[in-house]
């Protein structure tokens, strides 16, 4: 019994039932069934968050210790929770106006959340596999899950091809990882490349498991399928693919570079530094030439990875610190800015162009000023939570050492700022477009919230800054 200790996993195992009732609720209940399962839904992500906050305290592994649990992992799984939330917020009335009300989809995401929180908490290979997995099967099926759309269609095929080829390069890293240290547990691994010299069967399975995470986080140069798969799946499904499976598979990268892979600090840190150089500078320039506003965040998301593994690059306490803090405010904002997109209708038809924004602050003030806070927040520009999240990145690289990538970041950060404030100046100086159509509460208060915390970190920092230190602080000492 103790080396099971199942009450450690208790926000997963319910809301595992959760998801398996309300799937066969929505299987047997003829009217209502998408409200009543996005409803019930959204009610088991509140309780699986509060399970999850209740259960913290010090940490605690299970499950012959493939399941650990620790600040770090709470504060990642209050995060997906809130990220796949706020996401099933914003599909509410999208995929009802889009014919695309099915029960199934809340059921996928609570899977996916799921799947995203065993990730966080794997102290295995193996354990890191099954729940990476079972995010990824769910997603695949959300990305295609607009069946009679031909873009979705292919969004969804284009994520499972390459998504099983990362996949393959991550089973054989973690087999390679476990021919050489002779075990799949994180200390085990750590305890191998403490004893000597790390053999180079080793480093080749470390780049092949590092290579299938950049994957998940789509860093460059595994990157090709986040620009097709954000463009052609549903707008709510975009907004949930850049936000949730992104902060779980940072966090994961965290854990296991940081955890069993730690004493091979000299050999990843120049595999991070490369990518995540790549992946900023592709992130700025290449969104320059995007006039889909879909594609234009796919090419942001990119680059803010970039900045995000400046932190993991610096190794150290301060450096996760700074990934955690940047990764709940890229969560924030961009959700954000995602409500925005998804508000943007015209005469019942869904707008996803550059140019639809032209002249949103004449037709529809309040919602220009939220993108705009959430782009100038993107471009880093302060006083908003985006140049804070920047700050603390760029400073603990710096005190690394690595101040060349510090500067590599700040430029392209110059360079971003562009298509972030065009945005705000098609909104702004373009003439209209025409009205916007009438917007959801839920979608209101989905911006609102988001906007509101974006404009106001500065006001009060310390909650989150707190939780990111003591995160970070029990992954180097856990």
């Amino acid at each position: 019994m103790a080396a099971l200790n199942w009450t450690i996993a208790l926000p997963e195992i319910v809301l595992a039932l959760c998801a398996m009732a309300i799937l066969m609720i929505g299987v047997f209940l003829r009217r209502n069934a998408w409200s009543t399962s996005a409803m019930l839904s959204l009610a088991a992500l509140l309780v699986t968050a509060v399970l999850v906050l209740a259960g913290e305290g010090g940490r605690a592994t299970g499950f012959s210790g493939l399941f650990v649990v620790d600040a770090f992992a709470v504060f990642a799984k209050v995060l997906v929770l809130a990220a796949a939330g706020l996401s099933l917020f914003l599909a509410l009335d999208w995929h009802r106006r889009e014919g695309l009300a099915r029960f199934e989809y809340p059921v996928l995401v609570l899977f996916a959340a799921l799947g995203m929180m065993m990730m966080v908490s794997a102290n295995d290979l193996m354990s890191l596999y099954v729940g990476l997995e079972l995010a990824s099967l769910s997603l695949y099926v959300t990305a295609a899950f607009a069946r009679d759309d031909l873009r979705s269609t292919e969004a969804g095929l284009k994520y499972f091809t390459l998504g099983a080829l990362a996949s393959g390069l991550l089973l054989y890293g973690a087999s390679l990882a476990y021919g050489y240290a002779g075990t799949t547990r994180f200390d085990g691994i750590a305890e191998a490349l403490q004893a000597g010299p790390p053999s180079m069967g080793l480093i080749v399975g470390l780049s092949f498991i590092a290579a299938g995470l950049a994957f998940k986080v789509s860093a460059v140069p595994f990157h090709m399928w986040t620009p097709d798969v954000y463009e052609g799946a549903p707008t709510p499904v975009t907004a949930l693919f850049s936000v949730a499976p992104k902060a779980a598979a940072i966090a994961l990268f965290l854990r296991v570079m940081t955890g069993p892979f730690a004493p091979a600090l000299a050999q990843w840190q120049q595999i991070i530094v490369l990518i995540s150089i790549a992946s900023m500078l592709v992130g700025a320039f290449a969104a320059i030439a995007q006039s889909n506003i879909k594609r234009l965040m796919a090419y942001s998301s990119i680059g803010h990875v970039g900045y995000a593994l400046i932190g993991l690059a610096a190794g150290d306490e301060a450096g996760i610190r700074g990934v955690l803090v940047y990764t709940a405010i890229y969560v924030v904002m961009n959700l954000g800015a995602f409500g925005c997109i998804v508000a943007l209708r015209r005469d019942g038809v869904a707008r996803e162009r550059v140019e639809d924004f032209a002249g949103l602050a004449r037709s529809a003030p309040l919602l220009a000023l939220a993108m705009a806070v959430f782009m100038f927040s993107m471009a880093g520009i302060p006083p908003l939570a985006g140049f804070f999240g920047k700050l603390y990145v760029f400073v603990a690289a710096v005190n690394a050492g690595l101040w060349p990538l510090a500067v590599i970041g700040v430029l392209a950060s110059v360079v971003s700022a562009f298509y972030y404030l065009r945005i705000v100046k098609v909104m702004y100086f373009d003439a209209s477009e025409g009205a916007v159509d009438p917007r959801p509460l839920a979608l209101s208060l989905v911006v609102a919230a988001t906007g509101a915390a974006t404009a106001l970190f500065a006001v009060l920092p310390g909650p989150l800054l707190g939780a990111a230190a003591a995160a970070a602080r029990s992954l180097v000492g856990g």
